[in-house]
């Protein structure tokens, strides 16, 4: 009888995996093992889907904030999903192989299949050699039997895999029906990796060039507009309710907030090294960070909008007149900015 670790994310793919390892009859106990990183949102949804579905079952969480860095290549090279994804997976098989140690276990299970973001099967016979642990992840998704169980030893060879291939996604929403999961999402966005969102990565790769990049920087990236300005400015939106209130805990009491003088108007952070700009330079900077606040409280109206702004360090509140742009897409055709919005906003009205 075998002790079946888990890699556990809250995704359909682990859930189902889970359960079929949990119900092989060669398994005597299983135990979950979630690992927290900055590319997915920490939430406490994840505890509830467990006690919900897997009651009674051990749950493991571990932080990867300290390898973050090792996600990505940024060696001045553009940003590789599927060179990430083999990081990421080398990280999280180290990582689990040492713990499958310190208790004891015979096998780790996974949700992989073969082909998601590049990975293919000798990436994964790598990945298996570098550790030590050839013939000891369990992959009952590259099986298309699906909840026909195999034996073990069958999950745990990739010379095993089916020729057809692993699951397609209709296939494991079937699986899950059967097992008796929903086949949804129970904890929606929020548990998938922000680097498989498109652009994401591209700014991931932008900020870790830089020197001195913090895990607050990391956090901003998450907000749909976020602009780069020239001599190292950052501009960040928030547009609506939830996201300003996400935007007030990032805040530095060196930063710059910029707001207009119009309810439910989009908030701005603006992050830079004002000690090494020139009067002229900063001047620049806020009449930049003005055109862009107002471009999203009155985009369509080249109406002129009264602008606040202060440091997060003083007390004192400055107006400035600033002019909105006929559209949010005119924004970069201004020299010095350059935008990197992962999704349409629409502007908050006035």
């Amino acid at each position: 009888m075998a002790k079946v670790v888990i890699l556990f994310s809250g995704s359909l793919a682990s859930r189902v995996a889970a359960s079929l390892v949990q119900r092989h009859p060669e398994v005597e106990q299983v135990q979950l093992l979630h690992f927290r990183s900055p590319f997915a949102a920490e939430t406490e949804a994840l505890r509830d889907l467990v006690r919900g579905e897997w009651s009674g079952t051990v749950l493991r969480t571990q932080s990867l904030k300290r390898e973050y860095r090792r996600f990505v290549d940024s060696d001045g090279g553009a940003f590789s999903l599927r060179e990430c994804c083999i990081q990421c997976r080398a990280l999280l098989l180290g990582r689990s192989a040492r713990y499958m140690e310190r208790i004891g276990a015979d096998f780790l299970a996974t949700g992989e299949r073969v082909g998601r973001h590049g990975l293919g099967a000798e990436e994964m016979a790598w990945l298996e050699e570098k550790h030590g642990v050839v013939g000891r992840i369990l992959r009952p998704l590259c099986d298309r039997r699906g909840s026909i169980i195999p034996s073990l030893e069958a999950w745990s060879s990739l010379d095993q895999m089916s020729s057809d291939g692993p699951m397609h996604d209709e296939e494991l929403a079937d699986v899950a029906v059967r097992l008796g999961l929903a086949p949804e999402n129970p904890l929606g966005s929020c548990g998938r990796c922000k680097l498989t969102v498109p652009g994401f990565g591209e700014r991931v790769t932008n900020l870790f060039c830089e020197e001195g990049f913090t895990l607050n920087g990391l956090r901003l990236l998450d907000f749909a507009y976020y602009y780069k300005l020239l001599f190292g400015a950052k501009v960040v939106l928030a547009v609506d309710e939830e996201e300003k209130r996400e935007l007030q805990n990032l805040f530095l009491p060196q930063d710059l907030r910029v707001y207009p003088a119009t309810p439910h108007g989009p908030m701005a952070l603006v992050r830079a090294d004002w000690e090494a700009r020139s009067e002229e330079e900063r001047t620049h900077i806020l009449e930049l960070v003005a055109c862009i606040v107002a471009t999203h409280a009155s985009a369509g109206r080249c109406a002129s909008v009264p602008v606040y702004y202060r440091l997060e360090s003083d007390d004192e509140t400055l107006l400035v007149n600033a002019r909105a742009l006929g559209s949010l897409e005119d924004l970069c055709a201004i020299p010095g900015v350059l935008g990197m919005a992962l999704r349409d906003v629409t502007p908050a009205t006035t």
